[in-house]
């Protein structure tokens, strides 16, 4: 799937379902046609939550996020796994949830403000080796040992009395709202953005949250016929396992009678493609391609900390920007995890972006991917790729002979440091290429063409970035632009392919489906306690659960049949009254 499923329909934004994703404009004035298109859409969302309070909200989001007695999380409690990094760091309800109960002891307040605030309030000795670490590395993090230290203070007695507290209890109601089952019925489906591979993409948003996505729609027959199981449930596998700000994550797996389906970040902003191409003259201003560069190496640095190669083609339309400048890699559907110490082989990518490794048929790690980051560059500087011209009808037999021994060219657009980054990721041999040396992404980061770049500030995303999309643009296709795809004939499907789709239809990814809950303020909606830091109902042990509560319809049929009954009883008590009072009469007469 290229960045091209991903059509930004910027007319969406600004709405409470604005977030959308990346294409090229259309040309001329169909931006109008999106435009009408994208208000009858918003119009469409008010009337059904869209606006007001609610944020979007379904009428019953409160219904749909009802917390579960505690008495029903009991086996969850038993079987979750009690790490404290995971439990009370990783996941950002547990975050929040520990620091609640940490807030009602002061000594383990301080410890929470210390972390929060970095300052050194420790041992002297650690104080000392901060100093040296400051010396040695300054530009590395010289507050890790004061954080090891803390954290190896909460993790013991602070941490087995949060699990027997409300608070942790909370912590499982939510779990359980986490668990629930995902259906379609989870979302409202809006406007096809573009199509991919398997099917098309869709703008959706959840019922409960109010929260915009983009849906993937992998067509289950289209999937059996291209034989493309393996690759659909990889790309699954991969995008829930990566949490990075710098990569699109995956929020649902799920699946329709018809469709698997991914339930993905959605962009705002168009892709590096109409961005280089499409807004003047082509190219971009050096601050802009230091930026976009610094945060695909972190995006890179994240995969490759998971042993993931993208490996795929760093091109720019797989590139996408939100509606605040920063920008996320997408198309994670070659992506392959690497083995320790095994090598993997494979011609994949487009003609131009591959690597000389790749197109050899050779083994490699991670290096396919630092060749991409100076494709990448030299494009985003020059407003060309380095080894074809744009529009050029070049056989790619000759593409490939030019990336293996052909030398870039370089205009008076790129400065000297500009051009030296360029020249060590774009060499030949994978062994003397930048990032693939001992230091890795640190060596990367490490070259002067970065020296603006605060990295720290870049990866806790408050990096300003130097062009902020315009909010009043349009990047969309219309939707009559966007084919159709023909129906798979031939193709049944069984046991088989439902074995895999169970694999695949996992519901809620954790780490993004609680960050939803807290961006739309469900989580400080819904996350309130008894007075005076009592127990509600809820979360009382003593409490017994309340009985599930009836839909209408079943409301609806138990008065029916009450009034049913009630209307038959009486004719029959008449009846009676009736029968006896003959009975009286005749007896009398007789």
């Amino acid at each position: 799937m290229s960045g091209n499923e991903f059509v930004s329909c910027r007319a969406l934004s600004r709405s409470p379902f604005s977030h959308t994703v990346s294409v090229c404009a259309c040309a001329s004035l169909k931006w109008l046609v999106p435009l009408i298109h994208s208000s009858l859409l918003f119009s469409l969302s008010l009337s059904v939550g869209g606006g007001g309070k609610r944020k979007g909200r379904s009428k019953k989001w409160k219904e749909i996020l009802r917390f579960p007695h505690i008495s029903q999380c009991t086996e969850l409690g038993n079987s979750i796994d009690r790490d404290y990094m995971s439990l009370c760091e990783k996941q950002p309800i547990g975050r929040l949830l520990f620091r609640l109960y940490c807030e009602t002891r002061p000594e383990l307040l301080r410890c929470i403000h210390l972390l929060d605030a970095m300052c050194v309030e420790a041992a002297e000795s650690l104080a000392e080796q901060c100093r040296e670490n400051l010396e040695l590395h300054p530009c590395k993090e010289i507050f890790s040992d004061c954080r090891k230290a803390l954290h190896d203070y909460l993790r013991r007695a602070p941490f087995s009395d949060y699990q027997n507290s409300m608070y942790f209890d909370r912590f499982l109601q939510w779990k359980m709202l986490e668990r629930q089952p995902i259906t379609k019925d989870t979302f409202r489906q809006y406007r096809v953005l573009g199509k991919g591979g398997f099917g098309e993409v869709c703008a959706c948003q959840v019922r409960a949250t109010g929260k915009m996505y983009a849906c993937k729609k992998l067509e289950k027959k289209r999937i059996k016929k291209r034989k493309g199981e393996s690759m659909a449930l990889n790309e699954k596998q991969i995008l829930e396992k990566v949490n990075s700000r710098f990569v699109v994550s995956l929020a649902y797996a799920y699946e329709t009678k018809d469709a698997l389906c991914l339930v993905l970040t959605l962009m705002n902003g168009g892709d590096l493609k109409f961005h280089i191409y499409s807004m003047g003259t082509p190219g971009f201003e050096k601050d802009r391609v230091q930026f976009y560069a610094a945060q695909i190496c972190c995006g890179l640095d994240h995969l490759h900390q998971e042993s993931i190669v993208y490996r795929w083609d760093l091109k720019p339309e797989n590139i996408l920007l939100d509606d605040n400048g920063h920008i996320r890699i997408s198309d994670l559907g070659l992506a392959i995890k690497v083995p320790e110490g095994d090598p993997i082989r494979g011609r994949v990518g487009t003609v131009g972006y591959m690597a000389p490794e790749v197109i050899n048929n050779e083994r490699y790690g991670m290096s396919p991917d630092w060749w991409g980051l100076g494709c990448l560059i030299y494009e985003m500087t020059a407003g060309r790729s380095p080894f074809r011209a744009r529009k050029e009808r070049v056989k790619r037999e000759e593409v490939e002979k030019r990336v293996q021994e052909g030398e870039e060219e370089y205009s008076d657009k790129f400065t000297e440091d500009t051009q030296a980054i360029c020249r060590v990721l774009l060499t030949k041999d994978p062994k003397q290429r930048l990032g693939c040396t001992a230091g890795g992404s640190t060596g990367v980061k490490a070259h002067c063409f970065f020296r603006n770049i605060n990295f720290k500030r870049l990866e806790a995303g408050i990096q300003e970035p130097s062009f902020v999309p315009d909010p009043r643009a349009v990047y969309c296709k219309d939707v009559l632009d966007i084919e159709q795809f023909s129906t798979v004939k031939g193709v049944n499907l069984d046991q088989t392919d439902n074995d895999f789709y169970f694999k695949f239809s996992t519901g809620c990814v954790s780490i993004p489906w609680q960050h939803e809950m807290i961006d739309t303020e469900c989580f400080s909606d819904l996350n309130v306690f008894g007075p005076q830091g009592t127990r509600p109902p809820d979360l009382d042990w003593n409490t017994p659960p309340e009985p599930p509560r009836r839909s209408l319809l079943d409301r609806i049929f138990r008065r029916h049949v009450r009034t049913h009954t009630h209307t038959h009883t009486h004719t029959h008590t008449n009846i009676l009254s009736l029968t006896q009072s003959l009975h009286y009469t005749v007896t009398s007469t007789h």
